[in-house]
């Protein structure tokens, strides 16, 4: 049986990916950071294993390993999708202290995930890495005057995104028998992205069809592909 682990799953994209998966017989390691209500979004679903987990602390991490080893010796796939938003301060007000706040989550959160998880992804036949990013984090799309977040004027989020998208790159040279990618839950070219909590549910899309990028990578082949940036319609320009 293949198995997953999800990050941020007790909402939105995260929960949506979880349910999705477990409807398809998987085993999924539903990771929340409150665990009353990660309890509460796991005992609507199947073949579901709650795991508290808060990916700024290198001790709830250490515990999410312990106890999905508890259930099995291997991890098919991580899905790296906690996020947060930070407040959209504008860069002339923006501090050190706003900027780290968030690449805590955003960035230092999916290294200390992976690196902690390596040894079960590790020991599979086909492991993947999904990370969760966001058009924002793209050079191409931020540049493009046609695109909204071209007049987005913050600097937390799209650059801890910006961060991730290279960390996925250089996962994915350094460790090739592990498939590491990135999705964002949009549509680019349409530029529209799915209606979750961190958008306040502005979104065009679905939060089913802003998980269809995620569940593509996550179901990857062993001849699939590794780093590259993907939304739901295709390839995302870096």
């Amino acid at each position: 049986m293949t198995n997953a682990l999800i990050t941020g799953a007790n909402k939105g994209l995260g929960l949506e990916a979880a349910r999705r998966l477990s409807e398809l017989g998987w085993t999924v390691f539903l990771g929340s950071r409150d665990e009353e209500r990660g309890r509460a979004a796991a005992d609507g679903l199947k073949n579901v294993v709650l795991v508290p987990l808060d990916v700024t602390s290198d001790e709830s991490v250490s515990d999410a390993v312990r106890l999905v080893r508890e259930h099995t010796d291997r991890l098919d796939v991580l899905i790296n999708n906690a996020g947060a938003p930070g407040r959209g301060i504008d860069p002339a007000d923006a501090t050190a202290d706003e900027i780290h706040s968030v690449y805590d989550t955003n960035v230092y959160g999916p290294v200390r995930v992976t690196q902690a998880f390596l040894p079960l992804l590790r020991a599979a036949d086909n492991p993947r890495v999904v990370m969760v990013s966001s058009a924002v984090g793209s050079f191409a799309v931020v540049t493009d005057p046609e695109q909204p977040s071209s007049k987005m004027h913050e600097l937390a989020y799209s650059s801890s995104k910006a961060a991730l998208n290279m960390i996925t790159v250089r996962y994915a040279q350094a460790i090739p028998e592990i498939k590491f990618n990135v999705a964002t839950p949009g549509e680019v070219a349409n530029r529209k992205f799915a209606a979750t909590d961190m958008n306040r549910h502005t979104g065009e899309l679905t939060v089913t069809e802003g998980t269809d990028s995620i569940l593509r990578l996550a179901m990857l082949d062993a001849d699939g592909p590794t780093g590259t940036f993907v939304d739901r319609l295709g390839p995302v320009a870096w």
